[in-house]
């Protein structure tokens, strides 16, 4: 693991990983996915979502760059409480899909489908608990209520 102290290494991976997220299609699949796409169930996703669409590239666009992200947070390429203090995305992004994961994971016959997103989304989850307890409850019920969400 990497040392406990941010460096200057960490800054630049977490600012070229901002840079990237402004990439003009990156842009426009994350504000999808935060705007419209709100699955309940594995069948929602589908439907929201399906294979060979356009919004279907968007979903994979999204969620693939935020497991990547979390890729270079677990194997302790970037320190996670920089990293945690500059992104909330990540886990709304896990926060969303979780519950169909397990059905796409088994339907692909894939276990280990974004599990550093999964990952990452736990850890941040136990970081928040310790310093701002009540932050993603309230985050999750505005996200219920159809809260508008931009990217950051």
């Amino acid at each position: 693991m990497k040392d406990e102290h941010p460096d200057n290494y960490d800054a630049e991976l977490l600012l070229r990983l901002y840079d990237l997220r402004r990439e003009t299609k990156l842009r426009e699949g994350r504000e999808w996915f935060l705007r419209q796409f709100h699955p309940k169930s594995f069948d929602d996703y589908l439907a929201q979502a399906p294979p060979g669409s356009e919004r279907n590239a968007l979903f994979r666009m999204t969620i693939s760059y935020w497991d990547m992200a979390a890729s270079l947070v677990n194997h302790g390429l970037i320190n996670e409480d920089l990293f945690f203090e500059n992104n909330t995305e990540f886990w709304i992004v896990w926060d969303k899909v979780s519950n169909f994961v397990p059905a796409l994971r088994e339907k692909n016959k894939n276990p280990i489908a974004w599990k550093n997103l999964e990952t990452l989304a736990g850890k941040y989850e136990n970081w928040m608990s310790k310093r701002a307890p009540e932050a993603l409850t309230a985050l999750r019920q505005r996200l219920a209520a159809g809260a508008p969400t931009k990217p950051e």
